[in-house]
């Protein structure tokens, strides 16, 4: 196994910088999901750790060692693409063993290491067949069979599940993530899908136009996101966002909103507010409840059925807000419901920085 450190990367194609003084620590055996939109950076990050990009500025360590300029080969790396890039012509057997082959590796040597890694990605009945012969998510497990083969320190996927069904997509979380435990590997993986990063990352590296945004674990990234950004990111449906002001007097600290009212006094803030503050005051979907004594009231807007769940839009003043509700629909659309929100579980940002307060 080993780790990664990435420090004050930058990288430009042109005059376009695309990632900009960019700092980064993965612990040896962590699972770090870089997550962010299309064109946030997170793929050429993951490409310049692999050695596939040439860096503008910077220095990339894996295990200990500076391999800013080493070629892939030496870097001592598996790399899981999107595409499954398999060879068509070849066995399972001998894509996965294509590597070692090349190499020199001893025949017994290969035979061991493609049968344990067959077993663990339940491919030992494939192993004589052709790409053409295998589904999208037997291919996939072939191209990460490949990959784990090498026995590497270091692990990288490049939204490897991106081509997958939603159920395939569950069932290949559900394998890397048992893979993970079973290996203990460091392992750096690109998506920006954020139920694969909650379900499956030790840590979270939230990416937005080549800046990291926040990193941590998924619980601390979902509860007490960093930015705006990251508050509307994280969370399906998204975090509420009500705008207002900030005031302080008497009564003690307060959001003032025009169709909202709210003492925030036993909010932990990062410093002391000043007066007249302009805020968006967020609420995790979850954090509302609609109750008979709720004192809050607001319209049904809209009901999606998910299934184990429904999510409920509320229209409140003009603003759209969304629900959870789980078991039976306690209401219609275009009935008036009253509801209460967890004033513990709140977050409030700065109208200006968009960071949190």
């Amino acid at each position: 196994m080993a780790g990664v450190v990435v420090r004050n990367l930058s990288i430009r194609f042109g005059e376009t910088e695309v990632i900009k003084d960019l700092s980064l620590d993965v612990q040896d055996g962590e699972f770090l999901v870089l997550l962010g939109p299309s064109g946030c950076g997170k793929s050429t990050l993951l490409h310049s750790i692999a050695g596939l990009i040439d860096v503008s500025g910077g220095e990339v360590e894996i295990g200990g060692k500076d391999m800013t300029w080493a070629d892939p080969t030496d870097r001592n790396i598996g790399m899981v693409f999107q595409s499954y890039a398999l060879y068509p012509t070849m066995t399972v057997e001998r894509n996965m063993s294509f590597g070692l082959r090349i190499k020199g590796t001893p025949k017994a040597e290969v035979e061991r290491r493609v049968n344990r890694v067959a077993e663990m990605l339940q491919l030992q009945a494939l192993l004589q067949r052709k790409p053409s012969q295998l589904s999208g998510g037997q291919r996939q497990r072939v191209a990460i069979g490949r990959a784990l083969v090498r026995e590497a320190g270091v692990f990288l996927f490049d939204e490897p599940l991106s081509n997958l069904d939603a159920k395939l997509r569950a069932e290949l979380r559900r394998e890397l993530k048992l893979l993970h435990k079973n290996l203990g590997s460091t392992m750096v993986y690109v998506t920006h899908d954020q139920v694969e990063a909650m379900t499956l990352a030790t840590r979270i590296v939230i990416m937005r136009s080549g800046v990291v945004q926040q990193i941590g674990a998924p619980p601390e990234v979902y509860e007490r996101p960093d930015n705006l950004f990251v508050a509307g990111f994280i969370g399906a449906p998204a975090m509420n966002q009500l705008t207002g002001v900030l005031t302080t007097g008497a009564a003690g600290t307060r959001f003032t909103s025009p169709a909202l009212q709210l003492d925030v006094a036993s909010y932990p803030f990062k410093s002391t507010p000043q007066a007249e503050t302009p805020v968006v005051l967020g609420v995790r979907p979850e954090n509302l409840q609609i109750c008979t004594d709720g004192d809050l009231e607001a319209r049904v807007s809209l009901v999606e059925p998910m299934g184990n769940h429904h999510v409920v839009w509320l229209d409140f003043g003009g603003q759209l807000l969304s629900t959870l509700v789980s078991g039976a629909l306690p209401c219609q659309v275009d009935a008036t419901v009253r509801f209460t929100l967890d004033i513990d579980r709140i977050s409030l940002f700065d109208c200006r920085s968009e960071q949190r307060l």
